[in-house]
């Protein structure tokens, strides 16, 4: 079955790289979901339709939790990375620019 979420022959990646590239495309594909309910919701008028296509937004947050979080178990780095940046106050920019400089230490 072709695909494009490789870059190199996939038959001569091991199995941990074609499941991490698996779970990158998943993880697209769930924030590519949670904008097009965004959309439908900000335009359908009907307030049932809205509510049912809130809580197929919510599903969708929780997969791409759910998605990150399989990511970040394999790539500790990354973990190291975003506790910096995800959940603080302040400047986003400044966060992402200090938790870079102390990854590399």
């Amino acid at each position: 079955m072709p695909t494009t979420q490789y870059h190199e022959p996939p038959d001569e990646l091991p199995q941990r790289t074609r499941t991490f590239a698996r779970m990158i495309t998943s993880l697209g594909e769930e924030a590519e979901a949670i904008g097009w309910y965004e959309q439908r919701i900000a335009l359908e008028k009907d307030k049932g339709a809205r509510a049912i296509m809130r809580n197929a937004q919510q599903e969708e947050f929780k997969h791409f939790g759910m998605s990150l979080e399989f990511l970040l178990r394999r790539t500790p780095k990354w973990r190291e990375i975003l506790r910096e940046i995800l959940f603080t106050e302040g400047d986003i920019v400044e966060h992402g620019e200090q938790a870079e400089d102390d990854a590399s230490e």
